[in-house]
């Protein structure tokens, strides 16, 4: 008998141990998928950044030309007894040709011409004229200035036109190749910081094209947004969590609430192109629409994660306020409300930096436009940053793309601050119970 019971607790812990071994097993199998799954994660994350940042870092600087200019009024073809507030586009253009033409006698053929005037950047007529405006002393001088180059020049002198493929391939021809190597031989080129890139608007150039505009309209939609969707989210959740009954009524709410958050963006793009602007007729690519719109998108995500923070907060200390007197309502604003306003505060930002990064509600209400001014206001037309970089997205000049990559990096820097702002905020005020 006793052998039987010894075989029997024998067989017991030797299948007590199988089953170990296979759940031990289970256990290194699904840790080891999690870490590959993680893994690859990063992989592809690292691949994207690095894919834009090898294409965008080079936007951040640009090429310049030094041309020897003649700025004496009868170059400009200005008339002596006119002021310098007179001076156009056409004066500057004409003082820029002439200089190139004396740095290449050679060149007389109309074709060549144009090819050589598309050295230099059109914004560099615009550079000058500011330049002479700012000052008027440099009228009736022989000085040499560095001048904005056009776009095919500045990719060439960045490498991103490759000299060994055919010429047919290229946008950058063997005549203008000796053109740049007879300017760079005579220390006529240089590469600079590109400021254009941050003080300037949209462009059809690319070399001139800025990310300022967009990012000016993306601060006034943005704003918008919050003293919309920021103070209406934390009513509704501090109605719904503390003083609205339980009926059907507030569940229907709850479920519209929470189904809000699923729908897609482009679905309040419609509703915003069908109420705000061709009901209320307000101002097509405007940032306040935007702004309305994102705040509809954002509502939902601020009432949930105002609930979420409002929950958190111990009956305990609802208890202790109305022991000690106070009223709910004193009780909610005086002691709920802040202890949950750092979470309310993270679910805020977290909105805004989704809102942030939205393209498709934009474009359903005409934020898409070309626009080159920088916006004064938010009733002004403007663009967002991720309208912005979907329309140079679209053009397929090397200088563009490079536009593109950089507007990207600076979006994501953007998205990185605000939610990194979150979590600090999060860290710094939240309170352990």
């Amino acid at each position: 008998m006793t052998d039987i019971l010894l075989e029997l607790a024998k067989n017991k812990r030797q299948r007590v141990k199988t089953s170990l071994a296979c759940r031990h097993k289970n256990e290194q199998r699904f840790k080891a998928i999690g870490i590959i799954s993680i893994s690859l994660a990063l992989l592809f994350l690292s691949v994207l950044l690095t894919s834009i940042c090898a294409k965008g870092y080079s936007a951040f600087y640009t090429t310049e030309i030094r041309l020897s200019l003649d700025l004496s009024r009868n170059a400009l073809g200005l008339d002596a007894d006119k002021p310098v507030s007179t001076l156009r586009p056409v004066h500057t253009r004409k003082v820029i040709r002439a200089s190139l033409r004396q740095t290449f006698p050679e060149v007389s053929q109309r074709r060549e011409l144009r090819r050589l005037y598309q050295q230099v950047s059109i914004g560099a007529e615009y550079q000058l004229l500011q330049q002479l405006k700012q000052q008027p002393e440099l009228i009736g001088k022989q000085t040499d200035l560095w001048l904005q180059a056009g776009d095919n020049f500045n990719q060439f002198h960045k490498g991103h036109i490759s000299r060994s493929l055919s010429e047919a391939s290229r946008t950058f021809s063997d005549m203008e190749i000796t053109w740049y190597q007879h300017l760079n031989r005579h220390d006529q080129v240089r590469t600079v910081f590109n400021h254009h890139f941050f003080t300037q608007g949209d462009s059809r150039d690319a070399e001139m094209a800025g990310i300022l505009g967009a990012t000016v309209g993306s601060f006034y939609t943005l704003l918008t947004t919050l003293v919309l969707s920021f103070p209406i989210g934390v009513a509704a959740a501090v109605y719904l969590e503390e003083f609205a009954p339980r009926n059907r009524f507030t569940d229907f709410i709850e479920i519209s609430i929470n189904n809000l958050a699923a729908v897609p963006s482009i679905v309040f793009g419609l509703l915003g192109l069908a109420v705000f602007l061709n009901f209320a007729a307000l101002p097509r690519s405007a940032p306040i629409v935007g702004g309305l719109v994102l705040s509809l998108m954002t509502l939902p995500t601020v009432i949930i994660s105002s609930r979420s923070a409002i929950k958190a907060v111990p009956p305990s200390i609802r208890d202790a306020g109305l022991a000690m007197g106070a009223s709910n309502m004193q009780v909610v604003t005086h002691h709920v409300v802040p202890l949950a306003m750092p979470g309310m505060l993270t679910g805020a930002i977290i909105g805004m930096a989704q809102a942030l990064g939205e393209t498709a509600p934009l474009l359903m209400i005409g934020m898409v436009a070309f626009v080159v001014d920088i916006p004064a206001g938010p009733f002004d037309a403007a663009t967002a940053l991720p309208v912005q970089i979907y329309l140079w997205a679209e053009n397929p000049e090397k200088g563009f793309v490079e536009n593109t990559s950089a507007a990207i990096m600076v979006l994501l820097l953007f998205l990185i601050l605000m939610n990194g702002f979150a979590l600090f905020l999060r860290k710094k005020l939240e309170r352990r119970w």
